[in-house]
């Protein structure tokens, strides 16, 4: 069953209880990597690891997540600035420990492609807080390996 989290904005992203930020480069330019991020929320599955399934609602102002595990995420697009930043807030999710959640993505042009900051903020009780460190090291490698299809995607001829 779906459960409503608490609604944060964007200052979350710098003062959530638990912060794990990740970069990652892409070739690809920061055009293209907004364009996959922003206007083609349905390619999610195609790129990131664990999309099952996402798509864009009320007319891009929100998405609906659903995990290769079952877990789902209702959420509002909190910031679409063109070839720069993208971030989205959880409103429900089926996920156990949750009270709030946001992610920032932040790009950059770099030597010809695009830099990617990944920022997941989240808000939970102490043993959800306490799982989330050791959770990093898999975060960081489906961050890389999601980027690396994205980059591959957007880059083959």
């Amino acid at each position: 069953m779906a459960r409503r989290l608490r609604p944060v904005e964007l200052d979350f992203a710098e003062s959530a209880p638990v912060r794990l930020v990740f970069t990652a480069e892409a070739t690809a330019p920061p055009e293209a990597v907004y364009a996959a991020l922003a206007d083609d929320v349905a390619g999610w599955s195609r790129w990131f690891t664990g999309v099952a399934r996402s798509a864009a609602t009320r007319g891009g102002a929100g998405r609906e997540v659903r995990l290769t595990g079952g877990t789902h995420f209702t959420e509002t697009v909190m910031a679409a600035e063109p070839v720069a930043h993208y971030a989205y807030r959880v409103d429900t999710t089926n996920a156990p420990g949750l009270r709030a959640l946001l992610e920032d993505w932040r790009l950059t042009p770099a030597g010809g492609g695009t830099r990617l900051r990944w920022t997941f903020a989240a808000d939970g009780p102490a043993p959800f807080r306490l799982l989330l460190t050791p959770a990093r090291p898999g975060l960081d490698r489906a961050f890389r390996q999601s980027v690396r299809a994205l980059d591959r995607r957007l880059t083959r001829p």
